[in-house]
């Protein structure tokens, strides 16, 4: 993605005196990481110049996955939010394009091992649980398998009930359903064959919605999807 796609200013979804919620485009790091020591541009530095204020991330979105992105505005709503992050009282729903078709719902739940970069053999296995639903199936005029002459993909809303690094990555390959784009957990054929298709070289991941806990009731926060996911959605009578 090139550099100046992100001097543009950041979309604010939400702001109060606590929060500041933002809608990240992918291919846009959070923050600096030693996995991709050669990105200087990031969110958290993006938005403290926009704002003029030190802000800091409250979860994190994978560098390659765009929608809603949660920033804590001082310390003290650091720690609350990050609580209910941890304590699994914020509501999360992502749009994901998957191999193949999955059941029409489901709930995965295998446990993960804590880091994704490490081989898993010797870290211990955290509970990680992943609610789905199919939206729209998919058969598409190309081959990646020479047994098939199309192929099969699907558009998933997906839930994750626990926050595990990867956690709905890892869990979609781990039923055999890997998400298109994901260099990593996912198929490079199947990457290449639907990036030619649709036209658009992405990891297809989108965080669409958090729902946050207050007094007055639950503060829904919602990003809606670039333009790439528009036949997928139309697909979907969405």
């Amino acid at each position: 993605m090139p550099t100046e796609y992100f001097r543009v200013p950041l979309r604010v979804l939400h702001c109060d005196n606590e929060l500041v919620a933002i809608d990240k485009p992918a291919g846009l790091l959070v923050h600096a990481s030693a996995l991709d020591a050669q990105e200087n541009i990031t969110a958290v530095d993006l938005l403290r110049q926009q704002l003029g204020e030190r802000v800091a991330p409250i979860h994190r979105l994978d560098k390659g996955t765009s929608g809603v992105l949660l920033f804590a505005r001082h310390a003290d709503a650091a720690r609350k939010w990050g609580l209910a992050f941890e304590k699994g009282e914020v509501g999360k729903r992502y749009l994901a394009l998957v191999r193949g078709w999955p059941n029409v719902a489901g709930l995965i739940e295998q446990p993960l091992a804590r880091d994704p970069e490490l081989p898993s053999t010797g870290q211990p296995r955290l509970q990680a649980a992943t609610r789905f639903e199919r939206l729209a199936c998919f058969d598409w005029p190309f081959s990646v398998d020479p047994r098939h002459a199309t192929s099969r993909y699907a558009l998933v809303a997906a839930e994750p009930l626990t926050g595990r690094r990867h956690q709905i990555r890892r869990h979609f390959k781990h039923i055999a359903h890997p998400l298109v784009g994901d260099a990593t957990h996912g198929k490079g054929a199947h990457n290449r064959a639907v990036a030619q298709w649709l036209g658009t070289t992405r990891l297809w991941l989108h965080a669409q919605r958090l729902e946050l806990p207050t007094p007055r009731g639950p503060l829904a926060i919602t990003a809606a999807c670039g333009p790439e996911w528009a036949p997928l959605l139309a697909a979907a009578g969405r």
